[in-house]
């Protein structure tokens, strides 16, 4: 969290453009009851608004309720992002996306991948992507590896996606060189 903060910090620095850094949390770290403190620190450190941030929990960390809602609630007051990562393949209740603070719903990998083939998976992209948007929320198809893929969830006007069809995960100052050069 403060490493990815404080990149993101250093490259506004730099001129770069402004977006938003999504980092996975743990369950563990989830509970963890420091985390408000940190989030909080690491955002006044780095002089990032709390929207630039985005936190990535898995579908167990919503299975139990309690201090998650409570963790929830504050991450929310204080501008936090929250997205569900790999959405689709936990074994919770879809109550939580009515009860819990959620920004964002992260298509698994699982659904992309054979998407622009198989319609069992083309059927449950485009019902995440229209709950999701019934509920105000945004969703981002992960995963995308092929111009097919990308294709079709164009098709289907999913509006984000992420994967290695855009780019490997590269250092820091090798990011910061494309940054440079993209308009």
């Amino acid at each position: 969290l403060h490493t990815a903060c404080r990149q993101v910090a250093s490259w506004r620095a730099q001129g770069l453009p402004k977006f938003r850094i999504a980092v996975n949390i743990s369950p563990l770290h989830f509970q963890d009851p420091t985390l408000l403190d940190s989030v909080a620190e690491v955002l006044r450190e780095t002089g990032l608004h709390p929207s630039d941030l985005e936190l990535e929990i898995t579908e167990t960390v919503v299975q139990t309720t309690g201090d998650n809602m409570r963790m929830f609630e504050r991450l929310r007051t204080m501008g936090v992002q929250i997205a569900i990562d790999d959405f689709g393949t936990g074994y919770s209740s879809l109550s939580y996306l009515k009860r819990f603070p959620i920004d964002i719903l992260k298509i698994d990998r699982s659904f992309v991948t054979d998407a622009p083939a198989n319609r069992d998976d083309q059927e449950i992209i485009k019902t995440i992507i229209s709950m999701a948007r019934n509920l105000n929320l945004h969703t981002v198809a992960e995963g995308v590896e092929t111009q097919s893929q990308l294709d079709y969830l164009r098709q289907i006007e999913c509006l984000e996606a992420q994967g290695f069809l855009f780019g490997k995960p590269l250092p820091a100052d090798v990011i910061s060189q494309l940054l440079l050069q993209e308009p």
